[in-house]
């Protein structure tokens, strides 16, 4: 069994960032610039905001920080959003979901430019990858495919099984691996002989929210297992989907939870960033 080692990978990904931010530096003589907009006080937000400032200041990215009180009104987001679409020094913008229950995020969401779509989660750019063309890639997807990538997983022919079909991460994850020509089946809560399907699998990506979910009798020998989920077990202890203990022993590859899918989703943020900048 092979771990894949997600935090590892991150710090390499970031050099690599870094270099290719320093190196548009000195051909475009300006900042690279993302901006992030917190609604709010929910503490979690809060937390992966200041994670997405410090990686920016790790690569060299310049951050705007634009913090809004949890009663603003939708107009005064709007008009935010709007003024950041325009704005020059900004290559890309990321609205920190969830946003108050009295916004509308879905109206808020499609003000961000196609082109400023750090998150990649607009419907041009869903749409383009679902025609296989160039775009903005939703993190969480993107850095499980470099994972594979990286680790020297063979995808084409293989059968690959999702389980969840959010729009975040099961669907462009779909995408992404028939893309790269993989057969894939996308299984979700209504979904018939869930075990015989994840059984079928050589790629298993889990994405469902359920602590240790998946356990060793829906797991192929020899099967690629990523764990895109981050639950509390019984204990108040951070888990996956995956029954990791029980379920590690037949895998060939295997994501850990934390330090596997977690550092690879900021990461590809910074990459998206350096992306889009380098496109405008």
């Amino acid at each position: 069994m092979i771990l894949i080692d997600g935090k590892k990978l991150a710090q390499e990904m970031r050099v690599e960032i870094k270099s290719g931010v320093e190196k548009f530096k000195l051909e475009r003589q300006r900042d690279i610039g993302l901006a992030v907009v917190l609604v709010g006080e929910n503490p979690a937000s809060q937390v992966y905001v200041r994670n997405k400032i410090k990686a920016c200041e790790e690569v060299g990215i310049k951050s705007y920080a634009e913090y809004l009180p949890a009663d603003s009104t939708e107009e005064c987001v709007v008009e935010l959003v709007k003024r950041l679409a325009d704005d020059k020094n900004i290559d890309g913008i990321l609205v920190q979901l969830p946003l108050p229950k009295h916004l509308d995020a879905d109206r808020i969401l499609k003000l961000v430019p196609t082109e400023k779509d750090v998150d990649g989660f607009s419907e041009e750019n869903t749409g383009k990858l679902c025609m296989g063309k160039d775009c903005l890639v939703a993190c969480t997807p993107n850095g499980v495919m470099k994972m594979l990538e990286r680790y020297g997983v063979e995808t084409r022919g293989k059968k690959a099984v999702i389980v969840g079909r959010s729009n975040i991460v099961g669907k462009p994850m779909a995408m992404l691996l028939l893309n790269a020509d993989a057969t894939v089946t996308v299984c979700h809560s209504k979904t018939a002989n869930l075990k015989e399907e994840c059984l079928r699998a050589d790629i298993l990506v889990s994405a469902i929210g359920k602590a240790k979910f998946i356990t060793a009798d829906m797991v192929k020998e020899g099967a690629t297992v990523i764990d895109v989920g981050m639950n509390r077990d019984e204990n108040g202890k951070l888990c996956g989907d995956v029954d990791f203990e029980a379920v590690k022993d037949k895998c060939a590859y295997i994501t850990p939870v934390p330090g596997g899918v977690g550092p690879m989703t900021i990461t590809m943020l910074m990459y998206n960033t350096l992306q889009a900048a380098s496109r405008r």
